[in-house]
């Protein structure tokens, strides 16, 4: 019998190799299915090539740097001159420039006349990018989010198209007009005293001229957080009046982070927020000290202009948490699939594999939802597309972002000990969870919003659930449980708004059985149906694995990634 060398005390065996060189994309039936049929196939090439590279051992490794080297605030320079930069480890800008390599910041909008499936080919790149990393998409989804806006001012948006549209990352901290080849868009909504209320906030925006929509204006005030100070610009919200005194009404601006005359603006940088998650992006108080700005959208309508913006970045928090899930599924599934316990694979142990197969009904459920409601951002002239994307979004975002809370967590208990330490990725995903219900509205904020939505577009909503009706009338359970729905909308207004988290849950259970028992295999349309909406205890009170004993779990597993 050899001798051990000496200071070897064991041999290291069943440990999990890391997951990698695997195509994110062809492993994803789900996601590949609703590709085309959103009418997006015309880019599988390009998200195929994508899907592989993302899973490349180098690549993998760009989200671990850029999370345990946190951003660095540096108000000053060398010669005391206030710069407020801020400095990245190059992981950060390599992720950001393959964001923007993908157009993932522009894609429906690079021509006047897109092609059909647009939203949805670039949802499911930022999709595959989201499964990597989150913190870097917070700027992206922001420039995404306001270039419609900015495309309602035509010559602000002609002075910045070709910088706002380019596929290059420029990270260099210069005005625009001194040669930079891209840009970011950030927000500043948010203020000490309101937080979601924006209606509470006091930055003053004073005319130096005539003033209204294209005025330039100086502003003087805070923002709570301003996501992220970086940028190149930000749209702000302040109130406007010829008077620091006068509080007139609240509207929006574009604030440079130069001035005109090449200066740096008098956004002052007050502190990073030292966040739970999202350590790879920053956020930010600040202050205006006399800040230029110039007005977008009317006087007055600040509010709408910006939930315009919203409405985008809150699809983008709808994408981000199913990626979340299907980042920590097929982490899980690996896992499980190496594993040994007790004697045996735990894939091939029955709870473990009743597991792993309730989470990967999750995790189609969500991605199918977000596919469909990406094409209905395409075609919202139209009433029942209109619904999907104002009546079902807020509630999507409630939804699918709470539900990767408790999804996370379950995946990080299938690694074990190793799943909650910071060697691997399940600890960040988990730290990732949260933010994406809070963000742009928290879970209150939707579900009082989807209730405003139903009243606002009535005949909207009427076309959603008349063809919602036509599907659930071949299953029963779903028929139910669009009964249910309509009950609930139809209650006693007085209660309306306290059940508000009840009707979006509903809401949001019924359009995922919907989507699942049209596009999905009978099997898994049917157990998701069956215990999200037939189970008595209700799918608020269950736990993940707790499928019925009789349902194919291996078949549900291999179907959600597939060897």
């Amino acid at each position: 019998m050899n001798s051990p060398t000496y200071g070897q005390t064991h041999e290291v065996t069943n440990q999990t190799p890391p997951l990698e060189r695997y195509n994110a994309l062809t492993t994803d039936p789900a996601l590949v299915g609703a590709i085309q049929r959103e009418g997006a196939a015309w880019h599988l090439d390009a998200l195929t090539r994508d899907g592989l590279a993302l899973t490349h051992p180098d690549v993998l490794a760009l989200a671990g740097l850029a999370n345990r080297h946190a951003p660095e605030h540096h108000p000053f320079n060398a010669r005391g001159e206030r710069i407020d930069a801020i400095e990245f480890h190059p992981a950060w800008h390599t992720l950001l420039s393959m964001l923007r390599e993908q157009g993932l910041h522009s894609l429906p909008f690079e021509t006047a006349m897109p092609k059909p499936g647009a939203m949805a080919a670039r949802a499911a790149g930022y999709f595959l990018h989201a499964q990597l990393e989150s913190g870097s998409l917070c700027p992206l989804t922001m420039t995404f989010a306001s270039i419609p806006v900015l495309q309602q001012e035509p010559a602000l948006y002609a002075s910045l198209q070709a910088q706002l549209l380019s596929r290059q990352h420029d990270p260099r901290d210069i005005p625009l007009g001194a040669g930079k080849q891209s840009m970011m868009i950030g927000m500043g909504m948010t203020e000490k005293q309101g937080g979601s209320d924006v209606r509470s906030n006091r930055t003053h925006a004073v005319a130096t001229g005539a003033g209204g929509r294209g005025g330039e204006y100086r502003l003087i005030g805070h923002k709570w957080f301003f996501s992220a100070p970086q940028c190149d610009a930000h749209l702000v919200l302040a109130r406007t009046g010829e008077s620091l005194q006068e509080s007139g009404p609240i509207s929006c601006f574009y604030v440079p982070r130069f001035a005109p005359d090449g200066s740096k603006n008098a956004v002052q940088v007050q502190q990073l927020k030292d966040k739970l998650g999202n350590r790879s992006n920053v956020s930010s108080e600040v202050e205006f000290l006399d800040a230029y700005g110039v007005m977008i959208g009317d006087e007055g309508r600040g509010v709408p202009t910006i939930i315009e913006m919203a409405n985008f970045t809150r699809l983008d928090c709808v994408i981000g948490s199913a990626a979340l899930m299907r980042a920590a599924l097929i982490q899980a599934v690996h896992h499980a699939r190496h594993r040994r316990v007790f004697g045996a694979k735990l894939i091939d142990q029955p709870l473990m594999r009743n597991v792993l197969a309730d989470l990967a009904l999750e995790s189609e459920a969500a991605t199918v939802l977000f596919m469909r409601l990406a094409g209905a951002f395409e075609n919202s002239e139209r009433p029942e597309e209109r619904a999907w994307r104002r009546i079902v979004t807020p509630a999507a975002k409630f939804w699918v972002c709470k539900r990767a809370l408790e999804f996370t967590g379950e995946a990080m208990e299938v690694w074990g000990g190793n799943g909650y330490v910071e060697t691997g990725p399940m600890a960040r995903f988990y730290r990732e969870a949260p933010v994406n219900s809070i963000w742009e509205g928290s879970g209150n904020v939707m579900c009082l919003d989807v209730l405003r939505a139903f009243e606002r577009e009535p005949d909207a909503a009427r076309a959603l659930l008349d063809s919602w009706q036509a599907v659930a009338s071949e299953h029963r359970v779903l028929g139910e449980a669009l009964k249910t729905l309509l009950a609930m909308l139809r209650g006693d207004p007085s209660t309306r708004e306290a059940s508000a988290r009840g009707i979006a849950q509903q809401l949001v259970l019924t359009a995922q059985g919907v989507l699942l028992a049209q596009h999905a295999p009978a099997d898994v349309a049917a157990a998701f149906i069956e215990t999200r909406l037939g189970d008595a205890r209700g799918s608020a009170n269950r736990v993940y694995g707790t499928l019925p004993a009789t349902l194919d779990f291996s078949t549900v597993i291999e179907r959600a990634f597939a060897r």
